[in-house]
């Protein structure tokens, strides 16, 4: 099979793969290349995927859709993290989150500030309308 995962910011990346290991929102499931084609959505975790000669690799996926169709399989998620080691794995992520974290808040900060001037704005308005 060829798992191809794509995400907004990533270039689309191929592997040749002999199983893939997934969770959708009604549990974890397992694609074989004699798999029935199907399409389900996923949910934040861990993705497994074993090549030809039967080394795994381990993807941390946000949510998502998986489509299996004949021996494609196309994973699109919002985003994704490879590694061979789940420990590193594991850091590499929590590093993102915490990234993430800052982002959100530097966000939230800015859209507070926005809001701020538009209220201030808005009670000028009404102030001179009197």
């Amino acid at each position: 099979m060829k798992l191809i995962l794509m995400t907004p910011e990533q270039q689309p990346f191929h592997h040749e793969v002999g199983k893939v290991i997934a969770e959708a929102p009604n549990g974890v499931f397992c694609l074989l290349p004699q798999h029935v084609d199907f399409v389900t959505s996923l949910v934040p975790g861990i993705l497994i995927f074993e090549a030809a000669d039967g080394h795994e690799t381990f993807l941390a996926v946000d949510e998502g859709v998986l489509v299996k169709c004949g021996a494609d399989v196309r994973v699109a998620v919002n985003n994704a993290v490879e590694d061979t080691e789940l420990a590193r794995l594991k850091k590499t992520v929590d590093k993102q989150f915490q990234q993430m974290d800052e982002q959100e808040k530097r966000t939230l900060t800015a859209v507070s500030r926005i809001e701020a001037g538009f209220v201030r704005r808005f009670l000028e308005i009404q102030h001179y309308g009197q």
